[in-house]
């Protein structure tokens, strides 16, 4: 079974506890507190467990040229990439807001830091957990300072190979065993056929001591909730109040009513995997009563015969007799009584005979 732990105060993930959805706001904002305080309350009436952003501290995520190139995109918020960002980015005193707001509606609030200075921020704010975007999976030294820190982890993985997964695997559980590690392809919007959620399994195989989740960014809710089927314990989803906005990460993202949608196919899904026990539930005896087939006799048998197959059949019978999966035990045993052609051959007729039908009592 896979490791659960605490991710948020009081919610556990792993397990059978029901899967972490995170509503993934990032910068879809368009750089509008209000916006964002309303993508907040959005995702909390949708049924999320997290509304999640993006912090970045761009002087140390971006260098000087970066931050100076031309932006041209239809996409753009500036003439220049760093005047785009600077747009997008809140401030310290913006995210204690949010923060804030986030605790009134009553949903967990953190953020994915894009670099060390913004984790140290992220730290201090106290977030509950710390995501990691799949641009800084690969960074090591931001990896083992972030794990250090002792905060519950979410470690996306696009981009990276399974050589390179093992690493990060290795890197956080030396100084912290509380992260899962999400599945991810980072293309925006993401053809089905990139999605790769076999990964999810591999994942299984590799990190059997950790939860696996699922990070997408494909339209619809489709395959989000196939990974659930297939044992994703964290969700994470980007959301918008509007896909026509402008913003690279809008076409990829839900919109309140696929959100709302989402949540209630996963609840659903869960509902839906069971123990993995096989066997006759409660909520199949009256389909069986009618239906189930037992065994009868193709001839008259009388009292002391012993059975040989050519004397038994199948049918649906009443009474109900004995199950046609025990007809094999019966050759070479005696019946006790009179058997008529055509009638149920039950339990008490058959010497030495006394398995009973069970189902599951709940």
């Amino acid at each position: 079974m896979p490791l659960k732990f605490e991710l948020c105060p009081g919610r556990m993930i792993g397990g059978s506890n029901p899967c972490f959805i995170i509503a993934e706001i990032g910068q879809n904002h368009q750089g509008d507190i209000e916006i964002a305080k309303k993508m907040i309350k959005m995702a909390k009436d949708c049924g999320a467990d997290c509304a999640k952003f993006q912090k970045s501290e761009l002087e140390y995520k971006f260098n000087k040229r970066a931050l100076a190139r031309p932006y041209t995109s239809k996409q753009s918020w500036g003439k220049t990439y760093g005047e785009h960002k600077r747009h997008l980015e809140f401030s310290h005193v913006q995210y204690l807001e949010l923060q804030n707001y986030a605790k009134e509606v009553g949903i967990f609030f953190t953020a994915s830091g894009m670099d060390e200075m913004a984790v140290e921020f992220l730290h201090e704010l106290d977030v509950p957990f710390f995501k990691v975007g799949s641009g800084d999976t690969n960074n090591f030294p931001y990896l083992e300072k972030t794990a250090k820190k002792g905060r519950p982890m979410v470690v996306s993985s696009g981009m990276q190979s399974m050589e390179t997964m093992r690493r990060v695997y290795q890197t956080v559980k030396k100084h912290n065993q509380n992260f899962c590690i999400l599945q991810c392809t980072s293309a925006y919007p993401l053809e089905a056929e990139d999605v790769n959620l076999r990964v999810i399994a591999e994942y299984q195989k590799e990190f059997p001591d950790i939860p696996i989740g699922y990070s997408g960014h494909e339209s619809g809710i489709h395959i989000s909730v196939a990974a659930v089927a297939l044992g994703a314990k964290v969700i994470e989803r980007h959301v918008t109040l509007d896909k026509s906005w402008k913003g690279s990460d809008h076409e990829a993202s839900l919109e309140p009513s696929e959100l709302t949608e989402l949540v209630k196919a996963i609840r659903l899904v869960e509902r839906s995997l069971g123990t993995g026990i096989k066997q006759m539930l409660p909520c199949e005896k009256p389909c069986h009563d009618k239906l189930g087939k037992s065994v009868v006799a193709k001839v008259a048998i009388p009292k002391g015969t012993v059975l040989s197959m050519d004397m038994l059949g199948v049918k649906v019978g009443e009474p109900k007799g004995i199950p046609p999966e025990d007809i094999f035990q019966l050759v070479g045993k005696s019946v006790t009584e009179d058997v008529e052609e055509d009638e149920s051959i039950t339990p008490d007729v058959v010497d030495s005979y006394g398995k009973k039908i069970k189902c599951r009592v709940e």
